[in-house]
């Protein structure tokens, strides 16, 4: 049976903070994302959709990293 290899497409744009940096890696027809601190997502078949699961990490992870929201 061959190996499913991953593909590491390197780190999610504007997603890095000294102890987590966030990637998105292929498996199948599935992404997920992932961080160095061990963290990962769930299984997405949107690569979008694992994309905004590493911000909302990072936002999650450190609050003070988010972007600020625009008054109402």
């Amino acid at each position: 049976m061959p190996s499913q290899a991953s593909t590491d497409h390197g780190p999610a744009p504007a997603h890095h903070h000294p102890h987590h940096d966030t990637t998105t890696v292929e498996r199948g027809s599935f992404a997920l994302a992932r961080c160095v601190c061990g963290w990962y997502g769930a299984a997405r078949r949107s690569r979008d959709r694992a994309r905004t699961d590493a911000a909302e990490h990072l936002t999650s992870a450190h609050p003070a990293a988010a972007p600020e929201a625009a008054p109402l």
